[in-house]
């Protein structure tokens, strides 16, 4: 197996190691990991590509890449240039350093990286990591995702909807609890969730030279958030996956608001 992985917390992340451990494993010793990952932390820019500037990509090592950009512009780069002659068999983004479920993913350069190889036809999964006073104790604060992130995924190839012939093929989000491996309840499928009043923010900042910024502030982690969802399931101590692709439509709207709206020429 190729696999390809990619991060939004840069190529010296520490998460980044965890899963190339993940993917030398799945991968066997007659496979092949690549790494084309940012230069430098992406966390936040979602989906984001670099449309309006070119990126630049430099060889660190054999099946190792940096480059200047998000994400999902590592996995341009490498579907249409690095690995352009034999394409992965599977892309792993992450793992991320802190949780990408509820109101996160939208957010998530973590879950960009995934959306962009599915979009490119590619199978696809993100890691995460939730964070929590216990990781916090932990020598290795990423230890469930290096225990569990290899069994996780080898069910979801099992298991998963990997249909190609489709307009918006699926991907897989996965988010580890913020516990021990050992502690690990097992694994839920869940829907993304909602931490309930929590929203992104900002914080005003007066430098020294009197120039006034702003920094995006976040909300609590573990905020009550909508039953049985990605986030109710990790606080719960469970493994959550999650099923996403990258249609934004509300179709379960469309006919109320066919109807609603008419079917008359818009006036």
């Amino acid at each position: 197996m190729r696999i390809l992985i990619t991060n939004d917390d840069g190529i010296n992340a520490p998460g980044l190691a965890v899963a190339e451990e993940i993917a030398a494993e799945l991968a066997g010793p007659g496979g092949e990991v690549w790494v084309v990952a940012p230069a430098f932390e992406q966390s936040g820019v979602a989906h984001c590509i670099s449309y309006a500037h070119p990126t630049m990509i430099a060889r660190l090592a054999p099946r190792r890449y940096a480059a200047e950009g998000s994400p999902a512009d590592c996995v341009l780069a490498a579907v249409h240039d690095i690995m352009a002659d034999a394409l992965p068999d599977l892309v792993i983004s992450g793992v991320n350093r802190g949780n990408n479920a509820g109101e996160n993913v939208m957010y998530s350069g973590t879950v960009g990286g995934a959306m962009e190889a599915a979009l490119q036809g590619l199978p696809a999964i993100s890691l995460s990591q939730y964070m929590g006073p216990e990781t916090a104790s932990l020598d290795d604060p990423f230890e469930a995702a290096r225990r569990h992130g290899a069994g996780v995924i080898r069910r979801l190839l099992d298991h998963g909807d990997w249909q190609s012939d489709i307009d918006f093929r699926l991907f897989y989000n996965v988010n580890f609890p913020p516990l021990a491996a050992a502690d690990v309840a097992g694994l839920r499928v869940a829907p993304q969730g909602k931490r309930r009043d929590v929203r992104m923010g900002v914080m005003p900042y007066t430098a020294p030279n009197g120039r006034r910024f702003l920094w995006v502030t976040g909300g609590p982690q573990d905020a009550p958030a909508t039953p049985g969802s990605d986030v109710a399931a990790n606080m719960d101590g469970f493994v959550s996956v999650t099923p996403m692709r990258a249609d934004l439509t509300c179709h379960a709207s469309l006919d109320d608001l066919a109807s609603a709206l008419g079917e008359d020429a818009p006036r």
